[in-house]
């Protein structure tokens, strides 16, 4: 399977996510940084005014300079790690 395909994968079983998933918000957004980093690249906008949105643009600023491939390397890490800590809890 390349990279693509297990990050698509990915992409669906992050969206099981539990909201009991541990410090699911944070997590959330993290996902959100790295998964618009793989897919459209970098931050092409400015700083959205309201605060929910501005978070989201926050965490996808945070990860800029990683290539696409390492965003979805990444990306699938960190889904691999909450599942992980979701299925010991």
């Amino acid at each position: 399977m390349g990279l693509q395909e297990e990050f698509e994968e990915y992409c669906t079983k992050a969206k099981t996510l539990p909201l009991s998933t541990p410090n699911y918000d944070k997590n959330k957004l993290i996902l959100y940084g790295l998964f618009k980093q793989a897919t459209v690249g970098p931050v092409n906008t400015s700083c959205p005014g309201t605060q929910d949105k501005a978070k989201s643009w926050d965490a996808w600023k945070a990860v800029k300079g990683k290539s696409k491939e390492e965003a979805m390397s990444d990306y699938i890490t960190k889904v691999k790690q909450l599942l992980e800590q979701v299925s010991a809890a």
